[in-house]
């Protein structure tokens, strides 16, 4: 019999890339697959603490054992602002809102240099283990690329010539900050089986 985990997200296509990576060995619910309504305060200071939060929530309410992570962009000449506050920097949750404010912030600056960073929670067996994942990039003075979301269309990752936005999404999930998180994760639990 599969072992059953939480993924503490409502993304429908997070939780499908998840579940087909771990199966046959293990059954990936998210929070709408358990009934879980409620928004999970993350009031964390840092990544890990914000996944910890989501991780240990289900687990006290749910008793099933859950992983769940948080993510942001890190800005070296803004002492890593938006970090933690990555998804409401400008005050609002809107991703164009955020990257403009960010845009803003830098003005001329001349260093560019900005990390994505990625730190999930796993709870498993009452034990919490942590995985992170990081992608080292500069940030460009104007948006390009329609893809993706967030601050991907100014995020250059090192050794490429285009942003987060223009890459697809396959190549993109092959060398993202949450991908190598995951992977880390993934590789965790296909041992520990």
């Amino acid at each position: 019999m599969a072992n059953r985990l939480v993924f503490a997200t409502n993304n429908q296509h997070k939780t499908s890339e998840v579940r087909e990576l771990l199966k046959p060995n293990y059954e990936v619910l998210n929070l709408t697959d358990i009934g879980c309504e409620y928004d999970i305060p993350e009031t964390g200071e840092t990544f890990a603490e914000n996944a910890a939060l989501k991780s240990a929530y289900v687990v006290e309410n749910y008793h099933i054992d859950c992983f769940a992570d948080d993510s942001g962009l890190e800005v070296e000449a803004l002492n890593n602002e938006p970090g933690i506050y990555s998804a409401r920097y400008s005050g609002k949750r809107g991703d164009a809102e955020n990257l403009h404010f960010l845009l803003q912030k830098m003005g001329g600056m001349t260093n560019r240099r900005a990390r994505f960073k990625t730190v999930i929670s796993l709870i498993k067996d009452g034990q919490n283990y942590f995985f992170e994942g990081v992608i080292e990039g500069t940030l460009r003075t104007e948006p390009t690329g329609e893809k993706g979301f967030g601050y991907d269309p100014i995020f250059e990752p090192n050794g490429y010539n285009i942003t987060f936005a223009e890459m697809e999404m396959g190549e993109k999930n092959q060398i993202s900050h949450r991908a190598l998180a995951m992977q880390k994760l993934i590789t965790f639990l296909q041992q520990s089986v």
